[in-house]
């Protein structure tokens, strides 16, 4: 459970899992193929649920790196939520703009683009998410 008490994900369960499975429920991998580079934005929504207290600054920081360089970092915020509801929180994100030999990079290395998602409340985190994505023609 976050150590907030007010704040907890739609994925996490009742129970406190254990350190190893925290980190596996927590990191997923994605495979969108080549032209999911050709897009310009994109949008997600992400349901979360608001315990007896208020919650206020939620924000989320994500940032995308290939490597050891960063693609695009994100960073938004919601200002309060209201206590014992449910809620859906939609973004949109600009897709950095790359270039045809960047694309092929990305495309020929897969699971080597990845993402960290922060979750704060108040400036505590937390929640921590890892991806990994591909962008190659075929999942392997």
């Amino acid at each position: 459970d976050p150590p907030n008490p007010g704040a907890s994900s739609s994925s996490s369960s009742s129970s406190v899992p254990n350190p190893e499975e925290d980190t596996q429920q927590r990191s997923i991998r994605y495979h969108f193929g080549p032209e999911f580079l050709d897009l310009r934005n994109i949008g997600t929504k992400l349901e979360f649920s608001v315990g007896e207290k208020p919650i206020r600054n939620f924000r989320m920081i994500e940032r995308h790196y290939y490597k050891d360089k960063i693609l695009k970092s994100y960073d938004f915020t919601m200002p309060y939520c209201i206590p014992n509801t449910v809620n859906t929180w939609e973004v949109i994100y600009e897709l950095p703009e790359l270039t045809d030999e960047q694309k092929k990079e990305l495309i020929d290395s897969p699971w080597e683009t990845k993402s960290d998602s922060f979750y704060f409340v108040d400036d505590i985190l937390v929640m921590h998410h890892k991806a990994d994505y591909s962008y190659a023609d075929e999942m392997d």
